[in-house]
């Protein structure tokens, strides 16, 4: 029997107003820890790290010694900005202890990433459309902020992109160039990454320009970093990129993530590749459903399979478990979390359980 793994779950734990207007009133606790059982795909909840404000977007570091959490905050302390906060792990029993925080200089930081050596911490800041990068300690600290970048800007959707939104962060294969989806001026900003430089990690190579209205929110990269899928928010779109290396794209397919024509309202969230490269999914929120798609192995193209629903409302983030044979399901406005199995042959996917979760929002395996 395989021994149960953990899960760590973002959620917010105050209200927020989102670009669209729309108010959340938070009910998680702060930072929930689940454990799953990698042969049933069955979850419980097992402990909660209280007293963290909205910490709704997770990444471990690569020694799996600390966690980070981005706290989605349009004010602290007085100032306009959100914060990011850092995180011992015990491995052990998965308990965590705080650290320490930085403030991020750009309002709702959405989204955090690390580099491959644990040295750096990037946050996307989404209200305010900007890029922040901290150094970390041996002891996993986070120390003041190195550089800040805003992006400016601004697109054909009045009520969603009246400026910059940097959405994410993604990194290349060899941490050499990083890439930034701003849903606000439907750009993915192009960075070369410079560590020995600490006065301008990220330095600007440009962008690449995506369709007007289409709203880039998250990249994926498949292993062999040849192909890069980029989820679009306001389209319901996924684009498929080949990647030359040297922050070079070429786009090769755009495909819908609502598999009928959908009358309602719908924005895009996440996207993932399953560990072997065959599948691909993306959620919908408002049509609150899973896409799902077969890759091609050698040109990397989409082939729609169908769209399942989410078992709640507004699947913000998801998850598959390193063996591929799970997905877990953060429905925000339904306060659950689902665990589906996943289809070995053709990447459907079956209900396995629901678990009760307070407005989660991220959900990483351990």
């Amino acid at each position: 029997m395989e021994k149960d793994q953990f899960v760590f779950v973002g959620t917010y734990t105050q209200p927020i107003k989102f670009g669209t207007g729309e108010i959340l009133y938070g009910k998680g606790k702060g930072i929930d820890i689940l454990k799953f059982n990698p042969e049933t795909g069955f979850i419980k909840h097992f402990a909660t790290k209280e007293g963290v404000a909205n910490p709704s977007y997770l990444v471990f570091s690569n020694s799996k010694k600390y966690l980070y959490a981005v706290n989605e905050l349009k004010e602290y302390m007085g100032e306009a900005t959100g914060t990011v906060s850092a995180f011992r792990i015990d491995r052990n029993t998965g308990n965590i202890s705080f650290i320490n925080l930085q403030k991020t200089g750009g309002t709702d930081p959405c989204h955090v990433n690390i580099s491959k050596d644990d040295k750096y911490v990037f946050v996307s800041n989404f209200m305010s459309g900007s890029v922040c990068v901290f150094p970390t300690g041996e002891d996993g600290a986070l120390k003041e902020p190195v550089q800040f970048i805003q992006h400016e800007g601004s697109s054909v959707n009045v009520k969603r992109q009246n400026g910059p939104h940097a959405h994410s962060l993604t990194l290349d294969k060899n941490n050499d160039y990083a890439f930034v989806p701003d849903l606000g001026i439907d750009k993915l900003m192009i960075y070369k990454i410079d560590f020995e430089n600490h006065g301008q990690v990220l330095i600007p190579q440009g962008s690449l320009k995506l369709s007007p209205g289409s709203g880039p929110r998250h990249c994926e990269f498949d292993a062999s970093y040849r192909h890069c899928y980029l989820i679009n928010e306001l389209a319901s779109s996924i684009s498929v990129f080949d990647y030359g290396g040297k922050g070079g794209f070429e786009l090769k397919q755009t495909v819908s993530t609502l598999g009928e024509p959908y009358e309602g309202d719908n924005i895009c969230a996440d996207i993932h590749l399953t560990p072997n490269g065959r599948f691909l999914y993306g959620s919908n929120r408002g049509h609150n459903s899973i896409a799902i798609y077969n890759v091609d192995e050698h040109s990397g193209m989409l082939t729609y399979i169908n769209t399942i629903g989410c078992g709640g409302k507004t699947p913000r983030n998801f998850a598959i478990d390193p063996s591929g044979r799970f997905l877990l399901v953060a429905n925000q406005d339904s306060n659950n979390i689902v665990s589906f199995a996943i289809n070995e042959k053709d990447g459907t996917l079956s209900e396995v359980m629901r678990l009760e979760s307070p407005t989660p929002v991220c959900v990483k395996f351990f």
